[in-house]
């Protein structure tokens, strides 16, 4: 018999974690293009930040029809953040004369990756990175390096950057809960076997 699960974060009910997920404003608008791969994914962060965020949409498909209403946003300066060949690194000064719309690929680098393949026009957005990064708390996946982040902790970074003056660390505590109810389901001899 199938758990029940929590219609609105997806997680099985006696897991939910929706009183943990806040309603944080922002004057950036984040527009997350996920993977369908990712949809059904335990660690589905780039739920959390969609729901976390007032400012915040998610969309998924491998081919997004409806890319240029979704990125032609009026009063909005469009941005991807994804590193790559001519990525600026993103700072407070980025979003300084207009707000942003800031798209975040979701999905393995590998998926976000055929993300811009299939869809030329998100690929030929000016791209921007983050600088000084922290430390992932994202223990239960395989970084391919000491930077990488998971895309709610990309997309508080990046918010951080570009509006210092708030506080959006509150998206971390379903964040850390998500974390830390995969390790005990686990347990800890598993996880300290596997991503430790």
């Amino acid at each position: 018999m199938a758990r029940l699960r929590c219609e609105r974060c997806l997680r099985p009910q006696n897991h939910c974690l929706c009183a943990l997920i806040p309603g944080l404003d922002s004057q950036t608008r984040v527009l997350i293009l996920q993977h369908p791969s990712e949809v059904g994914h335990a660690l589905n962060t780039a739920r959390l930040a969609a729901m976390g965020l007032k400012q915040a949409q998610l969309v998924v498909a491998e081919v997004f029809e409806d890319l240029p209403a979704l990125l032609n946003v009026p009063g909005y300066q469009t941005r991807l953040l994804f590193p790559g060949e001519g990525a600026a690194t993103l700072t407070l000064e980025d979003g300084a004369s207009l707000p942003m719309l800031l798209v975040v690929p979701d999905g393995t680098w590998r998926k976000a990756r055929k993300l811009l393949h299939l869809n030329p026009l998100l690929a030929a957005l000016p791209r921007v990175t983050l600088s000084n990064a922290p430390l992932s708390r994202y223990r239960l996946r395989k970084a391919p390096g000491p930077d990488a982040l998971s895309t709610l902790e990309a997309i508080v970074h990046a918010l951080h950057t570009l509006e210092p003056q708030t506080s959006f660390d509150a998206l971390f505590a379903p964040f850390d809960a998500l974390i830390e109810g995969q390790i005990a389901a686990m347990g800890e001899q598993t996880f300290q076997r596997n991503h430790c």
